[in-house]
């Protein structure tokens, strides 16, 4: 049984999306996640990158991984994990102080032991109580952990989400103390659009993310507040120039109680959207980096926003607003490129196929879970948004939803997906990602595009 330290995976629980559970394959995945639980850090360097380790396995073992595929995924992303830091004096047991735990906030050397804390915390109130008082109970404490649960390109929601979807505790204690080393400079954009979101009282005259991106493309101030040179283009580039362009914009994405299943629609597909139509018709097809991860943290929404789920709906309301927000400011941050749908509709994939041989490729990719999380996130809104798209004789959006990603796009984007990362030549010199794509920077790298299994547009 799975416990806030073990990690132990049950074919019975089924996720947001999978292929196949086997129970060799969950034996084996439970056993390499508790390896890395137990014995490795959350950042795999001193400068914040993340461990993905969780995030991999438990997305190979939803698209049926056997426990080969699994143990080599493993073997490539364990080998440069470090341990975590144990301190001496053992801080874990001071974090119920107010100063102790202020003190340790934001320092990635405390991981271990707020991962050690959480554990306690949910083996004495359970997972549910503890995600909720840490999270989303409007104390200060909560408020600080909440914008920090959406720092590092979204990274400790994405690891929360895994641990809610396959009902691990061990994981959601990764995640929590994730997040509490995390900084929390986002808080700017966030808590500061819900206050501009508030004084509107109103859902009168809402816009869709979709028309919010076209806003943002139309705004040529906010387009170019970021700079190529800037650290960070959220925080030093459209948060330092043009804040006030970014929150009225982003404030405008509203969810009202009863349209929490349309707006998460809503943002599932356009997160897709903008990182899959975001591409230059002279270049070979690349993701933009920073764009996956909105695609890859959506499809954690169908389990935070469960009628099963522990969460409040104001909670619910609160999280979603704020995820599509996120994704606003990160399309902003790279300059708000033009979405081109023809770059999806036209497209010719390199190995024309269906969903199950993509995925066969993704299990047996070397890859560090970015690739399998997008394509599990794509194949899971194809589904989730069925019932949303657009009919004919029924109007453009079905249930006022705004849905640009239709129908046979899906497969499309997939095959654009694993096409990418694999790159056209078979070998590493290719980049997989593209790395804020507005910029014309961005692109000098990638190679022309060229050959017969790319569109002619």
């Amino acid at each position: 049984m799975a416990t806030p330290s073990k990690v132990q995976l049950d074919t019975s629980l089924h996720p947001v999306f999978f292929t196949a559970l086997k129970k060799e394959s969950a034996d084996k995945a439970s056993e390499l996640l508790q390896d890395n639980h137990d014995n490795h850090h959350i950042f795999f360097n001193k400068e914040g990158f993340h461990n993905h380790i969780a995030h991999h396995l438990l997305t190979i073992y939803a698209l049926g991984a056997t426990p080969e595929q699994l143990q080599k995924g493993y073997d490539r992303n364990s080998a440069y994990q470090r341990s975590p830091i144990v301190q001496e004096e053992k801080v874990f047991e001071q974090l119920h102080d107010p100063a102790v735990w202020k003190k340790c906030l934001g320092n990635e050397k405390y991981y271990h032991d707020y991962l050690v804390f959480f554990q306690k915390e949910m083996e004495s109130k359970g997972w549910e109580a503890v995600v909720n008082e840490y999270l989303f109970s409007r104390t200060e404490q909560a408020e600080d952990m909440l914008v920090r649960l959406f720092a590092g390109f979204l990274h400790p929601l994405i690891h929360l989400g895994f641990g809610m979807e396959f009902r691990q505790p061990a994981i959601m204690c990764e995640a929590l103390a994730q997040t509490a080393v995390h900084d929390r400079w986002i808080g700017g954009l966030l808590l500061e659009a819900e206050k501009t979101a508030d004084r509107r009282k109103t859902a009168k005259g809402e816009k869709s993310i979709p028309e919010l991106l076209e806003e943002i493309q139309r705004n040529e101030r906010l387009k170019n507040s970021p700079h190529w040179a800037d650290g960070n283009k959220v925080r030093d580039g459209i948060l330092k120039r043009d804040p006030d362009d970014m929150l009225e914009i982003a404030s405008q994405f509203v969810v009202q109680e009863s349209q929490l299943e349309k707006k998460m629609m809503e943002m599932m597909n356009a997160a897709i959207y903008f990182t899959a139509a975001a591409q230059r018709p002279n270049k070979s097809v690349k993701m933009d980096f920073y764009y996956m991860h909105c695609v890859n943290s959506s499809i954690f929404f169908p389990s935070f926003l469960s009628p099963d789920s522990p969460l409040s709906t104001a909670s619910k309301i609160r999280l979603l607003e704020w995820k599509g927000r996120i994704d606003l400011a990160l399309y902003a941050s790279r300059r708000a490129p033009p979405l081109l749908l023809s770059e999806v509709t036209s497209y010719r994939p390199k190995k024309p196929s269906g969903w199950q041989e993509i995925f066969e490729r993704v299990k047996n990719f070397n890859d560090d879970g970015h690739a399998s999380k997008m394509l599990r996130t794509v194949a899971a809104a194809e589904e989730l948004c069925r019932k949303w798209e657009a009919r004919p004789g029924e109007g453009e959006f079905i249930g006022d939803v705004d849905m640009r990603v239709q129908s046979g796009m899906w497969l499309q984007i997939g095959h654009m997906i694993i096409d990418s990362v694999e790159g056209w030549g078979g070998g590493e010199e290719e980049p997989r990602w593209g790395r804020s794509v507005g910029f014309d920077e961005a692109w000098v790298n990638v190679p022309d595009r060229a050959g017969p299994a790319q569109a002619v547009l």
